[in-house]
């Protein structure tokens, strides 16, 4: 008697390949390509016209890092002549025997510039009695909030480096380097931007509310965007050798024309291609 043949196991179909997931693509790049489609030419334009009406903007220091970063923060939320008030009343009240500084600001800042001076004792500064300290800079506004955010920024970066020196983040690629100071509490994009693009030239985008309200109404940021989100959006718009211009250029404009109440759009050299002035403006 043969023996019993055992059935063998059918074999397996090999499982089907579950299709790749796509990678999801960059928000920002997604929005530079869309204008670039359906809104050819909307940025050279804009720099375009607006350096014709306000002149060519080139780069140049105004401060030393932690100076432009301390006069940065005195700028929140106030108008730039009050930070002026604020950083001179620093420096007669703390003041250092380092040469003086010399402040030429250009058309991006909304003061009148600060008088050649040294800077402050930062050391003096990062320890003086807070309320003395909220006394000294009360001219600024918004002293209380201000004060302890000196204080801390400074003590950050002294206890990081050693000493009130800021000019390592020059020598960073641009977004390590802001990614650094934002790592500091109190210090956003805009902060951080201001001080890199100011000091070392940086290809970055600060966005004030000049800029936002500007970007926004022009078309060239989504109406929906943050300004958080627009800093990054600038990176992919603007090609490096003019993201200083852009910002300086746009930040005037909004001063100067395109006022928050009652822009004036006769005399508005990107009307014809203003969203504003007319929703579907090329």
């Amino acid at each position: 008697m043969s023996p019993k043949t055992v059935a063998k196991p059918a074999a397996k179909k090999p499982a089907a390949k579950k299709p790749a997931k796509r990678k999801p693509q960059d928000p920002n790049k997604h929005w530079a390509s869309y204008l670039r489609r359906y809104r050819p030419g909307l940025v050279p334009f804009v720099l375009d016209a607006l350096e014709e009406r306000y002149g060519r903007q080139e780069w140049h220091r105004t401060l030393d890092p932690v100076s432009e970063l301390i006069l940065t923060i005195l700028t929140q939320n106030t108008a730039d002549t009050n930070a002026e008030k604020a950083y001179e009343a620093l420096r007669r009240a703390y003041a250092s025997d380092k040469a003086p500084e010399v402040h030429t600001p250009g058309i991006g800042w909304g003061g009148t510039g600060l008088s050649d001076a040294a800077p402050p004792d930062w050391s003096r500064v990062e320890n003086a009695p807070l309320p003395e300290l909220i006394d000294v800079i009360r001219p600024g506004g918004l002293a209380p909030q201000k004060a302890p955010r000196l204080q801390s920024t400074l003590k950050r970066v002294r206890e990081e480096r050693g000493s009130y020196d800021l000019e390592f983040l020059g020598d960073m690629p641009p977004l390590e380097a802001r990614d650094w100071l934002t790592s500091i509490d109190g210090i956003g994009k805009k902060t951080a931007s201001i001080v890199l693009a100011f000091c070392f030239g940086a290809a970055v985008m600060a966005v004030d509310r000049h800029v936002e309200r500007v970007s926004k109404r022009l078309g060239l940021i989504p109406a929906k965007a943050t300004a958080d989100q627009a800093h990054d959006m600038y990176l992919e718009l603007v090609e490096p050798t003019r993201m200083h211009a852009a910002h300086v250029l746009l930040i005037h404009h909004g001063r100067a024309i395109c006022h928050a109440q009652r822009p004036e759009h006769d005399i508005c050299p990107l009307r014809d291609r203003c969203r504003m002035v007319a929703p579907k403006a090329p």
